[in-house]
């Protein structure tokens, strides 16, 4: 094998090209709403279009001196799923009379400047290992935020969002990534006192009772989530994000037992228990029963989606030429059925191969970075997209019971679109780190004493071994 190492370029020109693809996507889209409806090239059209290009711009300047070896393909695949969501949210706003896409886009300029705070906060994705149970406390209080009386607000029966005076906010949207900072940060400390300690059963080797603690924190905030708030798409996330996360740690498969063990019994108790529960699971299973699509809170909003992608076919009816509008919560949870009738199964794979692409470079940053805390961050959060992704493209195609989670970066939805910014300000930050050429100048003054340190301690073991070999 040849010892020629390439060394690492910035690539911030590769990703400057994407970006212009990835804008003309979403613009683009935006303009053909625009000449449908014959408003092309309107006042909307030239707001939208410009703040979305002035965004990226801003957030491609940020990377060149802030993390100029960050992923260059990350940042425009982002680009390009957010457009395609401006626009179908525009799409809908004009025939149903709304103004949802200039909320979204405010949401859009809000998130995108937190990620450019977040690169700019944060110098190093490992200084937040120091606060490992500081995240798990965050994380503690964001989720009791909505059950608090005259703060917490519950919306279309989910307890999960809070009153902030200009709108409703979901705490649960950033804890996730603090319960993912916590979940590195404790793993990545205790990983080898789980890997080594516990009793071998067969081929499998389970973890002692006090190991088991942050499984039983995770089990037990998804279940909480779930009775107290009734967001299944929450509990489901929570849960799957530490099962992920624990398996990348220790490549156990008795940790993953453990926890689909965990998660059947609370789901079993829950079912018995919760009503709601009981009609979300009889309406997925007899869908197309009349008694249900009919029924208050029924399966009506499943069925017209899979009637929406059904008339889409394979090449779509064309943007603004379909009946999204007859889907209740068409622009948020049911995006991805709008899409589909419109753009057509072609469309949809290509939304799907993006988040593909997406996750699967979040993966690489996992696998190239140095540190255990920032593979395990990177993972958890690539993670948390795949996961969202799944659960709701899964309840809109009826593979799964639908749940309230939102689209990444499409859905109308302006907790969700902040997370999502956050987490790709976190990615790309950990690429960054992973990619950066690895410092071989002269050694830097504080090494020097640690070394002097590890030397002397070396001597005097060396000596002592050696007096007691005399005697």
């Amino acid at each position: 094998m040849s010892d020629i190492q390439t060394v690492p370029k910035p690539r911030r020109n590769i990703e400057a090209l994407l970006l212009l693809v990835a804008l003309l996507v979403g613009v683009g889209a935006n303009m053909i709403v625009g000449l449908d409806e014959d408003r092309a090239f309107d006042s909307d059209f030239w707001v939208q279009g410009g703040t979305l290009m002035a965004l990226v711009i801003v957030f491609h300047l940020v990377l060149r001196f802030r993390a100029k070896y960050a992923d260059p393909v990350i940042l425009p695949i982002v680009t390009a799923l957010n457009g395609i969501g401006l626009a179908m949210i525009h799409r809908l706003d004009i025939t149903n009379g709304d103004d949802a896409a200039d909320r979204q886009l405010l949401w859009s300029t809000v998130a995108v400047a937190a990620g450019i705070a977040v690169l700019f906060i944060i110098k190093d994705h490992r200084i937040l290992r120091r606060y490992t149970y500081i995240s798990l406390i965050v994380s503690a209080i964001l989720l009791l935020l909505p059950l608090m009386p005259g703060l917490g607000q519950e919306i279309n029966g989910a307890r999960i969002w809070i009153n902030v005076g200009i709108g409703t906010f979901q705490p649960g949207e950033i804890a996730k990534i603090t319960l993912a900072i916590f979940f590195a940060g404790y793993l990545s400390t205790n990983r080898d006192l789980i890997l080594l300690a516990g009793r071998k059963v067969g081929p499998l080797q389970f973890p002692r009772m006090q190991d088991m603690g942050p499984m039983v924190v995770a089990w037990l905030v998804s279940i909480g989530v779930l009775v107290f708030q009734r967001d299944l798409g929450s509990s489901i996330l929570f849960f799957g994000l530490f099962m992920a996360m624990i398996y990348v740690a220790t490549s156990r498969v008795s940790w993953v037992l453990i926890g689909l063990g965990l998660l059947a019994a609370g789901g079993f108790v829950a079912l018995q228990l919760f009503s709601h529960l009981q009609r979300r699971i009889h309406g997925w299973l007899n869908a197309f029963d009349p008694e249900v699509y009919n029924g208050v809170g029924g399966s009506y909003q499943v069925v017209q989606g899979l009637f929406g992608l059904a008339s889409g076919g394979l090449v779509g009816t064309g943007l603004g030429q379909g009946r999204p509008d007859l889907v209740t919560f068409a622009n948020s949870d049911m995006i991805i059925a709008a899409l589909g009738e419109e753009l057509g199964l072609i469309g949809i794979f290509a939304i799907v191969l993006m988040y593909v692409l997406l996750v699967s470079r979040g993966f690489r940053a996992a696998l190239g970075t140095r540190d255990g805390f920032g593979k395990l961050l990177a993972c958890g959060l690539s993670f948390i997209i795949a996961l969202q992704c799944f659960v709701v493209i899964g309840g809109v195609t009826r593979l799964i019971p639908l749940t309230g989670l939102t689209t990444p970066f499409m859905s109308a939805g302006g907790s969700s679109l902040l997370a999502n910014w956050i987490i790709v300000a976190l990615l790309l930050m950990i690429s960054d780190a992973a990619r950066r050429p690895t410092p071989t100048g002269p050694l830097s003054t504080d090494m020097v004493p640690a070394m002097s340190e590890s030397r002397s301690g070396a001597s005097a073991r060396t000596r002592r071994s050696t007096k007691e070999g005399d005697e």
